[in-house]
């Protein structure tokens, strides 16, 4: 930590301080300023396994585990000293490295509609190509997505999008003309659109996980892939969350719905920011340099990230998934009869390994339901969780994300805190 008169430096407060004099808003990512749940934020100094440690010293059991992007735990060590040793040889070299012929590999192999990968440097990037892919493959303009499905912050995916977006209460954002959206048709989640023959792709979360966690409806995925095969449309799976995190082979394998390009990231970087687009090779094949669709980063598969991915990935066998999914489900059923108890009203959807949190009678259907969330009640409840040594995410729309690390002692102690807030909660409700 560096250095400061500040007498502050050292705790949340102050270094918050601090961050909004020199970063906008202090955060850079706009959830993390706390702002749909009031406060300030701890800032990390430190994460093993489970758990992160502030700048105070005060210990959390973290669900967010960066959004997804830690399935094994913090600081793994099999994936510490896969970057460790990947370092060693140098961070960047703008050169092809084995380890991402290994990588695109490993994700051809546990996702059988990927016939091709391109590596790219975070989960907007593989958005963004997709679309962009898509519109060049097909000859065609127009782009359809669900309302409260996120895929980014690229400008024509961003109209009623979730996560963040919605925490902030905003339709998409400034600075992106009409002109960007002109060709993004939004239209309701769980309901299959009729396509034109202007449409290029269809893009959608398979299952949606920011706004809150959403399943598919019974044939609603497979009325897309109807809907896509009779327009001459390509379907895209953003897995970018979902894949290698539900399954071995994503959603998809899970749901049995085949996309003509999927989109992931966070799991296959082990925590370091990487990206990738997958599809079929008739597809892929339009991106440069062996098409004409243009796509280039620099970093693009950098070998800190390549080393990392291909370390995640060796920890998740299918005993891993039976683990992760199991702890979920019986975690999720917990927390169910602790908000029963408090007499709060609460869903807790889970998929997979992904669990989700509505205040609310009903489960959310689509984006409009997903917004008749309580975002005070959750706000109340994520400080009494907080207080209590519990980190969910600062904001209504995300999910939790138990991995590896939250063994089932952990994940018992920690619906014995969360009961104690639901309590506190429920006697201010």
């Amino acid at each position: 930590m560096p250095d400061s008169d500040d007498e502050h430096a050292l705790t949340n407060a102050g270094l918050f301080e601090r961050a909004q004099r020199v970063i906008p808003g202090g955060v850079n990512s706009p959830v993390r300023a706390f702002r749909s749940v009031g406060g300030s934020p701890y800032f990390v100094a430190r994460a093993e396994g489970a758990h992160v440690w502030d700048v105070e010293g005060k210990r959390y059991t973290d669900f967010v585990q960066s959004y997804g992007a830690i399935i094994a735990g913090h600081a793994h060590p099999v994936i510490v000293e896969a970057v460790r040793e990947a370092a060693g040889a140098g961070t960047s070299y703008g050169a092809p490295t084995e380890r991402e012929v290994l990588l695109a590999e490993a994700i051809c192999e546990r996702v059988p509609s990927c016939e091709m990968v391109r590596l790219v440097s975070s989960g907007t990037e593989a958005t963004m190509t997709a679309i962009r892919l898509a519109r060049g493959h097909t000859g065609r303009p127009t782009i359809v997505k669900f309302a409260g499905c996120y895929h980014g912050h690229g400008d024509a995916l961003l109209a009623e999008s979730g996560s963040g977006v919605a925490t902030l209460g905003l339709p998409g954002s400034a600075g992106v003309p009409e002109s960007a959206v002109a060709e993004t048709l939004v239209v309701p989640y769980n309901v299959v659109p009729e396509l034109g023959d202007d449409v290029a792709a269809v893009i959608v979360e398979p299952v949606a996980a920011n706004m809150g966690l959403v399943p598919p409806a019974p044939g609603f995925l497979e009325g897309l892939r109807k809907a896509c095969d009779d327009a001459g449309a390509l379907l895209i799976f953003d897995e970018v969350i979902t894949g290698f995190r539900v399954d071995r082979g994503g959603a998809q394998a899970l749901l049995g719905v085949t996309p003509d390009l999927s989109c992931f990231g966070k799991v296959i970087g082990g925590g370091l920011p990487i990206g990738a687009l997958g599809g079929r090779a008739g597809v892929m094949s339009s991106l440069a340099p062996l098409g004409p669709v243009y796509q280039a980063g620099t970093l693009s598969g950098n070998p800190l990230a390549t080393a990392a991915g291909l370390a995640a990935l060796s920890l998740l066998d299918d005993a891993a998934y039976r683990m992760l999914c199991g702890r979920a489900e019986m975690f999720a059923q917990w927390l169910t009869q602790v908000f029963e108890d408090a007499s709060l009203p609460a869903q807790v959807p889970v998929f997979g390994s992904l669990l989700g949190l509505y205040f609310g009678d009903a489960p959310a259907t689509d984006y409009a339901s997903a917004k008749g969330t309580d975002e005070a009640l959750y706000a109340r409840f994520f400080h009494a969780c907080l207080d209590r040594g519990v980190a969910l995410a600062p904001g209504a729309y995300e999910v939790l994300f138990p991995g590896l690390a939250h063994s089932k002692d952990e994940l018992e102690r920690v619906s014995d805190l969360v009961a104690a807030a639901a309590r506190e909660v429920a006697g201010t409700y």
